[in-house]
């Protein structure tokens, strides 16, 4: 089965060049990479340029920072082009670590739809992050749970995979949220088309390497988009 994992990039030069190499190194059967760079002033789109000459890695250069969820709207379009069965997504600055894809992936192969890497499950762990933030997101979350009727625990997890099936079944073009919202998102969509997700258990590593790109903006779109998706229940 072909597999595709997309990684948006932002002014990940630190990390990219270690990230790549890490995944290659799982020797994973017919994996390939999307990078999906939003003109990243630190040059990683350069880095990315050049670490496509020596690994299975396609590079989409896009013009100025246009949104995590964009982002991987796009890779997912591409990865659907070239024929993908199973679609991946990961933070490429090691709050995700790539040696759980072989889990999630293996998941996916026990009929799964839709797998994603939980934080918020038994076994789950967040590290780096102070009792208070960990506390607004559960808050956060729950709300959203109870407000979109939604069985799954973490719905703005990033590290996910899921069968090409669903993103051909999404009219990408209905989705609104352009930020981390989309996480969410996608996840009441693809519940509500009644396809099956698991959760297994990850731990998160706050921001390893760089700054973080989580901003009041994001916050505020996560519960616009709640509200939303809430009035066209």
């Amino acid at each position: 089965m072909k597999k595709y994992i997309i990684l948006p990039t932002y002014n990940e030069a630190e990390n990219l060049s270690r990230l790549v190499r890490e995944i290659s190194s799982l020797n994973i059967p017919d994996l390939n990479i999307i990078a999906v760079d939003d003109g990243s002033p630190d040059g990683t789109g350069q880095i990315a340029d050049r670490l496509a000459k020596e690994f299975p890695l396609i590079v989409i250069h896009r013009q100025g920072k246009q949104g995590l969820g964009s982002a991987c709207i796009t890779g997912f379009k591409k990865a659907l082009e070239f024929g993908a069965d199973i679609v991946c997504q990961m933070d490429a600055d090691f709050s995700h670590d790539p040696h759980d894809l072989p889990r999630l992936l293996e998941r996916i192969d026990r009929d799964y739809d839709f797998v994603i890497g939980s934080r918020r499950v038994i076994g789950g762990n967040i590290k780096g992050w102070s009792r208070y933030r960990n506390i607004q997101s559960i808050l956060a979350m729950s709300f959203a749970r109870a407000m979109l009727g939604l069985k799954t625990r973490d719905i703005t997890a990033g590290y996910r995979c899921l069968k090409a099936t669903i993103l051909k079944d999404i009219d990408f073009q209905t989705i609104k949220a352009n930020g981390y919202a989309f996480q969410e998102e996608l996840i009441y969509r693809s519940e509500k088309k009644g396809y099956s997700i698991a959760e297994v258990p990850v731990t998160f590593i706050d921001r390893k390497f760089g700054q973080s790109k989580l901003g009041i903006k994001d916050i505020i779109e996560f519960f616009m988009t709640v509200f939303r998706l809430r009035l066209k229940k």
